[in-house]
């Protein structure tokens, strides 16, 4: 009986073996589950890295479809003085399950010890990385939109309108946006100094030229880009915070300087009421589905 023993070591090679076939067959058959599924596999699928040092995202990945698919960078408020995404992510959420590949960045703030241009640095850094994770994923990478509310509405205008000046030691291959969504913003800083400053550390007295830099009136008849910037505003009309005219003043410079503007005033919507899920993810899929 002794010649019929299995030794210890091939006692481990055939378990080896084994444990090896049944990977393989386990890959094999959620394959093929994925490939059978009538939910989309990947329609909330969600994963969080640094696309700067210290400075992190939130990128989901719809479902595999055939063609190009939208991109969409999404950027919170936080009064220039924080950023923290997380009051997006409802809204990333249901933009991803409309079938686009969402980034819902934060960005280095006042709360960082930064001041301007850093925040805007790092939002045009996180439009290159939005664009590289499409391509890495294997989608085609389709219209490329930044979406921002309150003062991330308006970093993301002036890094929308001319993301080249703004752009600084970004690792990934630069993107120019094709469309900016602004949610409630503060555009005109010049009529929002009180709110505004930190994002200066110094009054307009004090610093005029980085004032009229960091004002996107600046840059509406300045975009260094090949085509004009299409543009959606949304704003409550039942904002407390920040007037419908920021919104209205902004479309009608933009339209001036030839770049195709469509202003939603949402009616008894509030400040925060514009950035819900429920409220903004179906305008914005038919706007964004809508760029050519």
């Amino acid at each position: 009986m002794t010649g019929h023993r299995m030794t210890g070591r091939r006692r481990r090679i055939v378990l080896a073996v084994a444990a090896v076939v049944v990977i393989a067959v386990a890959a094999v058959v959620w394959t093929l589950v994925r490939a059978h599924r009538t939910t989309p596999a990947l329609a909330h699928f969600k994963q969080t890295q640094d696309y700067l040092p210290g400075v992190a995202a939130d990128l989901y990945l719809p479902a595999p479809a055939a063609g190009r698919t939208p991109t969409v960078v999404l950027i919170p408020g936080g009064g220039w003085s924080s950023a923290d995404r997380g009051g997006l992510a409802p809204l990333a959420d249901a933009l991803a399950a409309n079938g686009m590949v969402v980034l819902n960045a934060t960005y280095r703030a006042a709360d960082s010890g930064v001041t301007f241009p850093v925040p805007v640095a790092d939002i045009v850094c996180a439009i290159d990385y939005a664009a590289a994770q499409a391509r890495l994923a294997g989608f085609s990478p389709g219209q490329i939109v930044v979406m921002g509310h309150s003062s991330g509405a308006h970093l993301s205008a002036l890094a929308a309108l001319d993301g080249a000046h703004f752009r600084h030691a970004c690792p990934y291959q630069a993107v120019e946006p094709d469309g900016l969504i602004g949610l409630s913003g503060p555009y005109d800083i010049s009529q929002a100094e009180g709110i505004a400053f930190p994002l200066f550390g110094a009054s307009s007295a004090a610093e005029p030229a980085q004032w009229r830099e960091g004002n996107p009136m600046t840059w509406v008849g300045l975009r260094t880009g090949s085509h004009p910037l299409r543009v959606l505003l949304v704003h409550g009309s039942s904002d407390e915070l920040v007037s419908t005219s920021f919104s209205e003043t902004f479309a009608a410079a933009l339209r001036r300087a030839g770049h195709p503007v469509q202003l939603t005033i949402i009616p008894g919507a509030s400040h925060a009421d514009v950035y819900r899920a429920d409220v903004i993810s179906g305008i914005a899929t038919t706007w964004i589905r809508g760029l050519k």
